[in-house]
């Protein structure tokens, strides 16, 4: 019993270690565009977003009740089961994180907690008519329901204030994203934070703590709200940059919308119960802003890369919790060999991350690419034998025409690919 009570402290520690993960992996979803847009500075817009975040984590249960006894069986597993799905959702989001793409912290839980289940207890263990219908359907919904919501809404309000005073309207949009962002703050407490107070209900379901199909205690509620602001005040920076300038270049006006947008979407879905990623609801409402607004442009580059997390984010996170599965599943060895690799793993994310440092000061910086003198060579030697110099004989030619003071220059090759964008 004593095992069984430690190994019950480690996955409450890990599900509190992924909220804090989750909440500066996710502070985007609230403040990408209020901060790409000076709507808030940086330091207070995370500060006022982790203050809604605590408060959101006190409004519902039904997300929770979804994770504790909906996806899996929870009479089917172990409480190292739990630990090594955590595991795997913590590393999914911390690769992504060093990365900047705003995947989803939701679905990285789904997937670990699916993947160590499918090891270690087969499949019968996974709910997966509710997998389908909470999960899946949801997540393939509800980006592009935000989307379509914020590209209406976005090309509303430019025709409301269409023939106003430029800088009235964009004074009067940035009061109202600091409304919209502190909405979506508190629709991301709400619906987020839960997903941790129920993967900490299954562990004290699974330990014997709780009886099956009891709700989050009190103190859980509460563990997890904390967690989830304290991450959040610290600010996901990186996914900042990429949400507030690197799909779209965002107006007041437009920030305004896809906030309101992604913040009914969150806040319906939380009161259903369907654990949707508030990532994905509202990068697709920020797309979604960007396609409203004429002459608006959305970086598809970067958007695919998005979407090739998105694709990714299940499996990997599930993979890497499966096999956390199989290890700790041989006893007390196990888990400490899957805590002591998931410690050295984020240590030396931790490491690179700070090679290209991104906080307040630089978030709204889009970085210019880098030179690559090597590979500049090669496009030089390409358009030398594509346009190879003239010979003697072209120089005598040119020499009797009169034109050898001003030899032919041979036309450009190669030009850099410009970014590709959809102009709206």
């Amino acid at each position: 019993m004593e095992h069984i009570t430690l190994l019950i402290g480690i996955v409450i520690i890990t599900a509190l270690v992924f909220d804090f993960t989750n909440g500066f992996h996710d502070t985007a979803n609230a403040m990408a565009t209020t901060i790409s847009t000076g709507a808030l500075k940086p330091r207070t817009a995370v500060a006022m977003s982790a203050v809604l975040n605590l408060v959101g984590a006190f409004l519902s249960v039904e997300v929770a009740k979804t994770i504790s006894g909906g996806i899996v069986d929870e009479s089917g597993i172990r409480p190292e089961v739990i630990f090594a799905g955590l595991v795997g959702a913590i590393m999914w989001n911390l690769l992504t994180w060093l990365v900047g793409l705003p995947s989803s912290s939701s679905h990285a839980l789904y997937g670990g907690l699916i993947g160590a289940t499918l090891f270690s207890a087969g499949i019968g263990a996974i709910h997966l008519d509710v997998v389908l219908s909470k999960v899946l359907l949801p997540a393939l919904a509800a980006p592009i329901v935000a989307g379509l919501a914020a590209m209406a809404a976005t090309r509303l309000t430019y025709r409301l204030t269409r023939g106003r005073d430029e800088r009235d309207t964009a004074k009067g949009y940035r009061s109202g994203q600091i409304a919209s962002a502190a909405l979506v703050s508190l629709a991301h407490g709400t619906n987020d934070a839960q997903k941790t107070m129920g993967v900490m209900t299954l562990a004290l379901i699974t330990g014997g703590v709780l009886a099956p199909d009891a709700g989050p205690p009190f103190w859980v509620i509460t563990s997890a709200g904390v967690a989830i602001a304290l991450g959040t005040y610290l600010g996901g920076w990186r996914i900042i940059r990429t949400m507030g300038r690197g799909l779209t270049d965002i107006q007041p006006p437009q920030g305004f919308s896809a906030q309101t947008g992604a913040a009914t979407v969150i806040l319906a879905s939380s009161h259903l119960g369907f654990g949707l990623s508030t990532t994905q609801v509202s990068s697709g409402a920020i797309m979604g802003s960007g396609l409203g607004r004429k002459g608006g442009v959305v970086r598809w580059s970067t958007a695919t890369r998005m979407f090739v997390a998105w694709g990714l984010t299940l499996p990997a996170a599930g993979l890497v919790a499966g096999l956390a599965a199989l290890l700790a599943g041989r006893g007390t060895w196990g888990v400490t060999a899957v805590a002591v690799m998931a410690v050295a793993g984020s240590a030396w994310i931790w490491v690179k991350s700070r090679q290209e440092k991104v906080d307040h000061s630089n978030v709204n910086d889009v970085p210019a690419p880098h030179a690559d003198p090597e590979h500049e060579d090669i496009v030089a030697d390409v358009v030398a034998s594509l346009s190879p110099p003239p010979t003697d004989s072209v120089l005598e030619a040119a020499a009797h025409d009169g034109e050898a003071g001003s030899p032919r220059s041979a036309s450009p090759a190669s030009q850099s690919p410009a970014s590709k964008a959809t102009v709206v």
